[in-house]
């Protein structure tokens, strides 16, 4: 049964945030992170991250894998941030507007950085992906059974 740290879980969660695939040695409690193939199509992996890579391969069994939330579920956090956490209507108003338009995510990324729900959501964001890692581990151990 995979049990992570809360400092493990918040390692993965920021990791993941960054775009990152995170990999959980079960047998040596080691966090490996390698750039998510979709992120970083132009990315040539390290020695190091090839090693890691032929290690999974060689023993999947060994490996729990983290990866980052989809699109629309990372819409439904900005979406919930704009409706539980920012009061004033007008600034939810032109964040709700912004996610109606292509590029969402860039456009309510531009209105929060220079507001000041930036650290809100910052941690907001933080705690969702904390409860994906969370999703994740319960699917590993289900799985495992």
């Amino acid at each position: 049964m995979l049990t992570l740290t809360g400092k493990e879980i918040e390692k993965i969660a920021g990791l993941l945030q960054k775009g990152m695939i995170c990999f959980y040695q079960l047998n040596n409690k080691k966090i490996h992170h390698l750039p998510d193939d979709e992120d970083y199509f132009n990315y040539d992996l390290t020695p190091e991250e090839e090693d890691i890579l032929d290690e999974i391969d060689d023993d999947p069994d060994n490996f729990a894998e983290f990866t980052k939330l989809e699109a629309n579920q990372e819409h439904q956090v900005m979406e919930q941030f704009a409706d539980r956490i920012v009061k004033e209507k007008g600034f939810q108003d032109e964040l709700f507007n912004a996610l109606s338009k292509p590029k969402a995510a860039t456009g309510f990324k531009f209105l929060i950085e220079d507001s000041k729900y930036k650290e809100k959501w910052a941690e907001y964001k933080l705690e969702k992906y904390k409860d994906w890692v969370l999703e994740q581990i319960d699917s590993f151990n289900y799985a495992d059974e």
